[in-house]
């Protein structure tokens, strides 16, 4: 039975290899849809693992409520100077730690953009007022240096601590640790350096994309008395204004079966004394959720358009298979009269399908294995947009995406891919296999 169908096979490879070009033209369609469906599903995997370390880096114990401007300014939530006001309070803060016995660990955080000076150099930084908790809260790592500790919160400390963008930008040439740089009207002491940290992306419509590579780190307290809630930004004609206590509290509870029930009393507390929708609490655990939900749908979706190529491919061998029993119609009336039956004819052009749409397959699974690499392609031409492109802003966030994000391969899309191949070119090529076992032998014999 083996060497029956050994032969068979040999046979239907001899006859693609007379038709070399065309035989390899049908092939690509089978070939290109399965290198989609990989590819596909190795892009979504990656993206999606990409989300989710970015949820996990939030922490699956922790609760964030941030802060978020109203689209809607009414009059009783400004100051006596018609200053916006809006966001979390310390009064909050102090609220939540109060009320809720499952809250282990609490971050205030009050962010102000600002500008960095060292002699001649200047950067654009955002001013991160915090505790000495900020650093394990957001797994930050020390590159040189100390971060700053509590006791220089009590002391109201003009201490900073720069991430590791700004420390090459400010110092390029020498050891900022020591040095004095002057944000505003005021001169801070640098303490330490973070380590490089990749850039979170924004998640929902509370939770914006941050930068840890552009902060200056200060005390909380310090940032309160030297500079104050109030925040005065330059804009076009003139100034923008607004008052804000406090930017974000990350909350950390001891167990995770906590997280949701103390999440609900953290809106119910801090809802009671707002009288507009200022913030927003989000849970990284349940974005973990969503995120797992998402994904499965993503790679349904994303491998249905590529099965869609694969079909495509199939159409392809079932039109060459036909045009096939055409061209070969006298040899199979001469194989009839020979003897053969019409298993055996259906045999051999199923033959050919399928090494046809397994020969593709087989391809296709190669070059799927190698969408990392071309991806890393990709990343590196990417990489000469943001120094070409018209608008540099938008070109950077493009090589952003990039640089971020890494196809993983579903190796279960693999074996998948190639079955999917084999079985279209089994289900298409039946049908021609069927009309040239149906064709009458006399007839086939008089065919020119």
């Amino acid at each position: 039975m083996f060497a029956r169908y050994y032969r068979t096979v040999l046979l239907g490879l001899k006859s693609l290899w007379l038709q070399k070009l065309r035989s390899g033209l049908t092939m690509l369609g089978i070939v290109f849809g399965v290198f989609s469906v990989i590819a596909m599903l190795a892009i979504g995997e990656g993206a999606s693992n990409q989300a989710q370390r970015q949820i996990v880096e939030l922490g699956a114990t922790n609760i964030i409520v941030r802060s978020v401007k109203p689209i809607e300014e009414s009059s009783s939530n400004q100051n006596m100077r018609g200053m916006p006001r809006y966001g979390l309070t310390r009064a909050d803060y102090d609220r939540i730690m109060l009320t809720i016995p499952s809250i282990r660990k609490a971050l205030p955080i009050r962010e102000i953009p600002r500008e960095a000076r060292y002699q001649r150099l200047a950067i654009n930084a955002r001013l991160v007022g915090c505790t000495a908790d900020y650093l394990e809260v957001n797994h930050l790592r020390l590159r040189g240096g100390r971060f700053i500790s509590d006791a220089d919160n009590d002391a109201l400390a003009n201490y900073v601590v720069l991430a590791s963008e700004i420390a090459e930008k400010l110092f390029p040439l020498e050891n900022p640790l020591g040095k004095s740089i002057q944000v505003g009207s005021i001169f801070y002491t640098v303490i330490g350096i973070t380590a490089e940290r990749t850039a979170s992306a924004g998640i929902g419509g509370s939770l914006s994309a941050q930068d840890f590579n552009k902060d200056l780190y200060i005390p909380i307290k310090t940032l309160r008395v030297r500079i104050g809630d109030e925040v005065f930004t330059p804009k076009a004609g003139g100034m923008d204004s607004e008052r804000v206590e406090l930017n974000q509290i990350t909350l950390s509870v001891h167990d995770i079966d906590e997280v949701m029930r103390t999440a609900d009393l953290v809106q119910t507390t801090v809802a009671k004394f707002h009288t507009q929708k200022d913030f927003a609490v989000v849970v990284p655990l349940e974005l973990k959720r969503q995120a797992d939900q998402l994904r499965q749908i993503f790679n349904i979706v994303l491998g249905s358009i590529a099965a869609i190529s694969l079909v495509v491919g199939g159409i392809g061998i079932m039109n060459i298979m036909l045009a096939t029993v055409t061209e070969r119609t006298r040899e199979i009336g001469i194989r009839r009269a020979l003897g053969a039956k019409q298993s055996d004819i259906i045999e051999q052009f199923l033959a050919e399908t399928i090494v046809l749409s397994g020969m593709g397959g087989i391809v296709g699974v190669l070059l799927g294995l190698s969408t990392p690499w071309a991806f890393s392609l990709m990343r590196w031409l990417a990489s000469f947009a943001t120094d070409t492109s018209v608008s540099a802003g938008a070109m950077s966030d493009t090589a952003r995406i990039f640089n971020d994000m890494q196809p993983q391969i579903a190796w279960g899309s693999l074996p998948l891919a190639f079955g999917i191949s084999v079985g279209i070119g089994v289900i298409f090529g039946l049908y021609p296999a069927s009309a040239a076992a149906r064709l009458d032998p006399i007839e086939a014999l008089r065919h020119e």
